[in-house]
């Protein structure tokens, strides 16, 4: 008899167990991006290709040169362009072309995305290290202009930064190499879309 009196209180266990276990699969905060960290690059706007990375003779001089969105990230896929670019997304465009950074060197860590995954997870994830700038993106583009192999993928698979905007509000921007130039969108961090597995993330 003292067996099934126990009963009703193992069933009671039995369900507060399942309910704690289904509530930490669906905290908002919970990360299932399953981030894989891959290589670390160093890129700069200022120094000439094969430079020393900071020198110790320049490292000192204030970084006080203006980077002008709008300048740089142009629709040119002409031989003549700085970095072939086959598409701007209109949000990008509207969010984007305003605003103006200090140009500055850059140490930048990729990541290989092992699950797909929503903005939000990803953020989750990186925390605080997560976010990068305009000026990280140009660089990495300057190196890979044509489409050439480098730090951003090139196989249809998508390179995504989480940067502010003009207003100062976090948005992702996505770079994908299209065969004719680069196609660069942007999206709000707040977006259920998932990234798909494979997907590279930089952040700084």
């Amino acid at each position: 008899m003292r067996g099934l009196a126990l009963n009703p209180c193992l069933v009671l266990i039995l369900a507060l167990w399942g309910f704690c276990a289904s509530a930490d699969e669906n905290k908002p905060n919970g990360s299932s991006a399953s981030l894989a960290p891959s290589t670390r690059i160093e890129c700069s706007l200022k120094r000439k290709p094969g430079e020393p990375f900071d020198p110790p003779s320049t490292s000192a001089i204030p970084q006080t040169d203006a980077f002008v969105a709008g300048e740089h990230f142009k629709e040119d896929i002409a031989p003549t362009a700085p970095v072939k670019i086959s598409w701007l997304g209109a949000t990008f465009v509207r969010r984007f072309a305003v605003k103006v950074e200090t140009a500055d060197d850059a140490s930048l860590q990729a990541y290989l995305l092992k699950n797909p995954s929503n903005a939000a997870e990803i953020i989750g994830e990186l925390g605080t290290r997560g976010e990068s700038k305009l000026t990280d993106i140009w660089c990495l583009l300057k190196l890979q202009a044509n489409g050439e192999s480098g730090a951003l993928q090139t196989n249809s698979t998508p390179n995504i930064f989480f940067v502010r905007d003009g207003a100062g509000d976090l948005a992702v921007i996505d770079a994908l190499w299209g065969g004719a130039g680069w196609e660069i969108g942007a999206s709000p961090v707040g977006s259920q879309q998932a990234w798909t597995r494979g997907t590279r993330i930089f952040s700084r």
